[in-house]
């Protein structure tokens, strides 16, 4: 009953004028947005531990703490984070394919999976950069991150009157808004459930790839910021670069 109304509700949706359609379809995603970048931050968010030892063994790289890939130069670190981004592109697909074989009837619930996927990558790029999230002010620059990687415009003054209690989840806000409107122009196709299996996969992965490039410009600008602004480089960078 549950799906048959969903259904109905996107079918009526579509059937709008385009400017009315694209305010209805926001206003229908965004909770979703924000229970799937809620979930992907608190519920499945990525240990910042178990990450640091996968990558140790998977890239050789004898780091002690994330912020060791501080000391690591592009030439190290930009392969490791391209690679991320892919691999979170093909899991996003493959959800996409999944699920998009209900056509209209799964694509919340397809929403809120593909949130979870793109937050859980930005974790993943921010720690590979060397920035980690376990402070308040951590944790604010991550989804700063998340803005930057929606297309946000979050100037500095903005960010410095907002106390972080309020300026996560304002930020939070902007990004689920701004990731509904990208859904809502470009999945009307999901409506036809033949359809809808392999256009799901397909947008799923170019929309990963899109905010996974963007994220990691953002916390590659940090890293290089950083590495310029170091007064010397610790004698220990070169037992960290891989033989």
């Amino acid at each position: 009953m549950r799906a048959a109304w969903k259904w109905t509700k996107l079918v009526w949706v579509y059937a709008k004028p385009m400017p009315r359609r694209r305010k209805l379809s926001i206003d229908m995603l965004k909770p979703s947005v924000l229970a799937g970048l809620r979930q992907g931050y608190l519920r499945v968010r990525v240990d910042p531990e178990k990450y640091l030892r996968r990558v140790q063994r998977a890239h050789g790289l004898p780091i002690r703490q994330w912020s060791d890939m501080l000391l690591l130069g592009p030439e190290v670190v930009n392969p490791i984070a391209d690679r991320t981004i892919k691999s979170a592109q093909r899991f996003a697909a493959l959800e996409g394919m999944g699920l998009g074989v209900g056509g209209a009837i799964t694509i919340i619930g397809d929403l809120g999976v593909l949130s979870a996927i793109t937050i859980r990558l930005l974790q993943r790029l921010s720690l590979l950069y060397g920035f980690e999230y376990a402070t308040d002010e951590e944790v604010a620059a991550l989804w700063i991150a998340a803005g930057s990687a929606a297309g946000l415009d979050l100037s500095r003054e903005i960010i410095e009157k907002q106390a972080i209690e309020r300026l996560v989840p304002k930020i939070m806000d902007r990004v689920a808004v701004k990731m509904s409107a990208e859904v809502a122009e470009k999945w009307s196709g999901r409506l036809i459930p033949l359809v809808s299996a392999g256009l799901g996969g397909t947008l799923n992965y170019y929309f990963v790839r899109s905010w996974g490039r963007r994220a990691k410009k953002h916390f590659f600008e940090r890293h290089l910021a950083i590495r310029a602004n170091a007064r010397r480089i610790p004698a220990r960078t070169a037992e960290l670069l891989p033989n």
